[in-house]
């Protein structure tokens, strides 16, 4: 009896560890106001598509890119692309459903082919007909899903670390077919267990977001308390916590029709990327033998917030822009539209 009484103090006392810990851990979200009027710019725009009010941010003029970012994350991750981009280009990055100012889908349409029909629909709505592709990680699944559904509307294609590459198949003495895919990172094998998903609705710690940044980029030195800050801040906007399990909980294309994405296409990737490794950028030029591919040594995961200076320096090349010898004279560019 008195082995029982020691027994149960200990589970009561963990019992109450835990619910305290719990407690603190506890975050409501944050209203939408809240987050748009910390997060909107002069270059943000609410755009109205099939019920969804779509964060947008518009800079520059002159032939179209669309920015599109990775899980977790948001348009902001382009910031950089964007300001160095416009000069010559138009730019539009926008916030998927579920992330960032745009907030959830009451109808939680948030696959790789509902964010791709997203995609298509802003162009449409934009009067644009051709435009450029550059996607990150989810991203650039999602540029992926429209280069080859659509490769008609796609004047250049820019994969930077993206999930979709083609499984490479292995031969054994079993089969001639194995999938070698690499497992997802912990934040999201957390997220999708049915018991921590209930706890995260309610119970979201910054750490674990600064310990995700440490993951995500190659250089941890280079993670700035306020980029930490708005990963966190946006993902407790009211809804996204939801959107998200909701997202990770449908199931995921895995293929797509590489012989379609016929258009000139540049890869990036950071060589110490421990999401999605570096293997799977050869992958992607096997799959896409006319491929660019270039390998950043020191980079992660996030090439384009990690080192943008680097990284935009190599898609503006891909893309024509040439370095100004003489800054009297305008830059040079190729243009891929007819």
């Amino acid at each position: 009896m008195r082995f029982v009484k020691i027994l149960s103090k200990i589970l009561v006392t963990l019992l109450l560890a835990c619910m305290f810990f719990l407690g603190l851990m506890y975050r409501s979200d944050i209203s939408a106001d809240e987050t748009i009027g910390k997060y909107y710019t002069p270059e943000s725009h609410f755009l109205n598509v099939d019920g969804q009010n779509i964060h947008l941010r518009i800079m520059g003029e002159g032939e179209p890119i669309f920015l599109l970012h990775g899980s977790f994350s948001s348009l902001h991750t382009w910031e950089i692309w964007q300001k160095e981009l416009s000069p010559y280009f138009m730019t539009i990055a926008l916030d998927f459903p579920g992330h960032g100012l745009t907030g959830p889908d009451d109808l939680k349409r948030y696959s790789l082919e509902d964010y791709s029909v997203l995609v298509q629909q802003i162009a449409e709505k934009l009067s644009i007909s051709k435009f450029h592709l550059a996607g990150n990680s989810m991203g650039g699944a999602v540029a992926l899903e429209i280069a080859s559904s659509r490769p008609d509307k796609v004047l250049t294609l820019a994969l930077l670390d993206a999930s979709g590459a083609p499984q490479r198949k292995v031969r054994t003495i079993e089969t001639d077919s194995v999938n070698t895919s690499s497992k997802s990172p912990w934040i999201i094998q957390l997220a999708k267990n049915p018991l921590f998903s209930k706890v995260l609705l309610k119970c979201t710690p910054k750490f674990l977001f600064a310990m995700n940044m440490k993951q995500v980029y190659g250089d941890s030195k280079k993670i700035r308390q306020e980029t930490v800050d708005r990963y966190y801040e946006l993902m407790l906007r009211e809804g996204n916590r939801q959107a998200t399990l909701d997202r990770l909980s449908q199931t995921r294309k895995s293929e797509f029709d590489f012989e379609r994405v016929s258009m000139p296409t540049l890869i990036l990737w950071g060589a110490k990327d421990s999401w999605i490794p570096v293997s799977h950028a050869n992958l992607f030029q096997n799959a896409l033998p006319k491929a660019n591919l270039v390998i950043f040594e020191e980079a992660g995961h996030v090439p384009m917030e990690e080192i943008p200076t680097e990284s935009v320096s190599e898609y503006l090349s891909f893309l024509g822009v040439e370095v100004r010898r003489n800054y009297l004279e305008p830059p040079k560019q190729i243009v891929y539209a007819d």
